[in-house]
């Protein structure tokens, strides 16, 4: 095709240009590309966390942690993290921070006595790699390099083979019909025991509905229903999916049968749709936001004759609009209005609830989705100065909410403010050519901008998930990793923190207290690290209401940067 065609070229004229540039004489011709870096802080001196992205032994059997403090004794069940911790095989490093192996994490709290263990999973992806003592199989900002044993045409004719899909699941573990699951983003989930963290079984999403992969933070009704999205690619284009999962029905019923598509958003563009990593969900609809962070679905086909990364297919349009798309999660039916607003980044949702004909909706919010192809393990394990450079580059996430208007027909004003809502100082606009836009509101004061932002949100999910709600607890991003937790009031917009030097702590679990009443009755879970081989990793405990520590159980055993986790009671 004619896209293909200069995707071609855009390779050759790069290598070329940067051949040349190696020659002073070229250099002075050949125009400077190189955009003005633009910082979202002006940070010195952190401290480095290489350690923290270095490979480590699983610890297959439970060791006993140190309690110090007080740990609830109706508090039972198992602190679950996911995340990488094999970043090389052999001689072969891998290039992302998305790339390493899965390494599953155990707390288990049983009556006040913790204890500590961990386990690869093991994926098809990290048992080939492990027989062959190399990388086999391409990751997000990886690629595999053709097999050396084989012959050169047999090479050569291996990169006009299209990319499989990682198994790897190293980013979180979602539920379906009440089993564990170890997930990624691609179409390969794995049951995991959530008592002895042992691989169970491989689950082809395909098998059971037409996607070719699904998110790691689904959402959950209360009947049980699993909700999530997934894109699917064929002759009519790309389209996102939701995907509804029921409850299970009999115990010798299949993993995911009677899955099936609610519905699918139609991208604004069928050849570059936008990444996404998660959505947002409330009593009867579905939110999607279709942000400017776009994949190029021909550079993927072509990623592996280019050399090239499935990561590097991705890129930040700053000049598109975000679009915000919205369904009926019972009857599939789309909502015929989209909501647009300049271009934003988003990772994860923070809730979602409808009030008065309005659908209110809370993200932590990147004014640039620039960094993700920055998220290499060079620039992270870099100290110094340069640490510094990577982390006041990287733009910073807040808390920020949308409130979108459902009722509007051909006599609603224009530009005219539609939210009628005293709470919130969002706003939205019919315009005359149909469009409604929309602007957000800050739920934050400007001294949280001390604390480099927030991401990783949490709330209390058993009982506000879907609900207007008052507190949502997240991580602290003063490092390039986040080094604090932090409980936000969406009332007052002040917040309180947990933060100690020389530890970065985890995604925040919130854990209700039995029969709790009021909205922040319960414990804070995270599992605190350090680069720092003298110090012990740990699960910290804070009363959630007063944000104030309560316990904290120690293990002698060092553990790499993770991504999220959930609590499964016992």
């Amino acid at each position: 095709s004619l896209q293909l065609f200069w995707i071609i070229i855009e390779e050759i004229v790069n290598l070329t240009s940067t051949a040349l540039k190696s020659f002073p004489v070229f250099r002075q011709l050949l125009p400077n590309t190189q955009k003005r870096t633009k910082y979202y802080s002006r940070v010195k001196g952190l401290e480095s966390i290489s350690p923290l992205l270095k490979s480590i032994d699983e610890t297959p059997e439970p060791i006993l942690a140190n309690v110090k403090g007080d740990f609830p004794k109706w508090l039972r069940g198992n602190l679950l993290r996911n995340g990488p911790g094999k970043f090389e095989f052999g001689n072969d490093r891998y290039n992302h921070l998305f790339d390493g192996m899965a390494l599953m994490h155990q707390f288990r709290i049983d009556d006040g006595i913790i204890t500590y263990m961990s386990k690869f999973l093991h994926s098809d992806t990290y048992c080939i790699n492990r027989a062959h003592d190399r990388i086999m199989v391409s990751e997000f900002g990886t690629v595999a390099m053709p097999d050396p044993c084989k012959s050169i045409f047999e090479r050569f004719t291996s990169r006009f083979d299209i990319l499989d899909a990682t198994d790897n699941g190293s980013v979180n573990f979602v539920l379906y019909k009440g089993d564990y699951y170890a997930t990624t983003e691609t179409s390969f989930i794995h049951k995991v025991n959530p008592h002895t963290l042992e691989t169970e079984e491989k689950i082809n999403l395909t098998k059971y509905i037409a996607v070719n992969g699904a998110t790691a933070h689904p959402h959950y009704d209360p009947d049980g229903t699993t909700y999530n999205m997934g894109n699917s690619y064929g002759k009519h284009g790309t389209m996102y999916n939701i995907i509804a999962v029921p409850p299970q029905l009999s115990d010798d019923e299949e993993t995911l049968r009677g899955a099936k598509i609610v519905c699918g958003f139609e991208p604004e563009d069928s050849l570059n749709p936008s990444y996404y990593h998660s959505f947002g969900m409330t009593k009867n609809y579905i939110i999607f936001v279709e942000q400017p962070l776009k994949i190029n679905i021909m550079k993927i086909l072509t990623s592996k004759l280019r050399g090239k990364s499935i990561g590097s297919s991705i890129n930040w349009d700053p000049e598109l609009n975000t679009i915000i798309h919205v369904a009926n999660k019972h009857t599939g039916e789309i909502i015929p209005l989209k909501y647009y607003t300049k271009a934003f980044c988003i990772f994860h949702h923070i809730n979602a609830f409808e009030d008065d004909g309005f659908i209110v909706f809370d993200i932590c919010h990147f004014e640039s989705g620039h960094f993700l192809q920055n998220l290499t393990l060079q620039n992270l394990q870099k100290d110094g100065e340069e640490l510094d450079e990577i982390y006041n580059t990287f733009p910073k996430g807040f808390p920020r909410r949308f409130v979108l208007p459902l009722n509007i027909c051909s006599n609603t004003p224009i530009e005219h403010n539609l939210n009628t809502l005293t709470y919130s100082s969002a706003s939205a606009f019919r315009r005359a050519d149909g469009k409604i836009w929309c602007e957000s509101e800050k739920l934050y004061a400007d001294d949280l901008l001390n604390e480099g932002g927030l991401e990783f949100p949490q709330i209390n999910y058993a009982m506000y998930n879907t609900k207007k709600y008052t507190f949502f607890y997240g991580c602290g991003a003063g490092h390039v990793v986040m080094d604090s937790l932090i409980k936000m009031d969406l009332e007052t917009k002040k917040f309180k923190i947990w933060k100690e030097k020389g530890y970065f702590p985890s995604e925040p679990i919130f854990v209700p207290s039995p029969d709790s009443v009021e909205e922040d009755d319960g414990v804070i879970l995270s599992v605190v690290i350090s680069p720092d081989q003298c110090k012990n990793s740990m699960v910290l405990v804070l009363d959630a209401k007063t944000f104030t520590e309560r316990g904290r159980a120690e293990v002698p055993a060092q553990m790499p940067l993770g991504f999220h986790g959930v609590f499964a009671k016992c």
